[in-house]
């Protein structure tokens, strides 16, 4: 029997962030891109450790040799070529847990691809994920627009 798998609790920290691209790539590409290929857009290659299961930890570095960012969190909810939702844990986000709630949606000119990132602490550390991620939707349209 599987067990319910905890969301934390956001309610002390109400701030949140949505950003909305349309993007080339399947929903099958996008989705596996968010579940078994962050180290080909987002993370440092090799540094990616996840089982794409729901309740499973998840951990990868962002940055560069120089400077490593880790990332910790928990695969929440898996719906294939449709959603992915995780926890987000780095020191970004002052070591609170984060939720990213990301949506595929066909639309007549490719998918609209929607995120959501919500359980900041502060409005301040909103605004910093606010200016980062639109630049790596924009990376992972670039590397998964090339396939296709």
């Amino acid at each position: 029997m599987d067990q319910p798998v905890r969301h934390p609790d956001l309610s002390s920290r109400p701030h949140e962030l949505t950003v909305e691209r349309v993007m080339k790539a399947a929903p099958s590409l996008l989705y596996a891109t968010w579940t078994r290929g962050f180290d080909l857009w987002l993370a440092v290659p090799g540094s990616v450790r996840m089982r794409p299961e729901v309740g499973e930890p998840l951990y990868f570095d962002t940055g560069s040799a120089e400077k490593v960012n880790p990332h910790y969190g928990r695969i929440l909810t898996l719906e294939p070529d449709r959603r992915v939702v995780f926890t987000w844990v780095t020191a970004a986000t002052d070591g609170v847990e984060t939720v990213v709630d990301v949506e595929f949606r066909k639309q007549p000119r490719g998918i609209r691809l929607r995120l959501r990132h919500s359980g900041f602490p502060t409005a301040a550390i909103r605004d910093l994920h606010q200016q980062v991620w639109p630049e790596m939707l924009e990376r992972l349209d670039e590397v998964t627009g090339s396939v296709a």
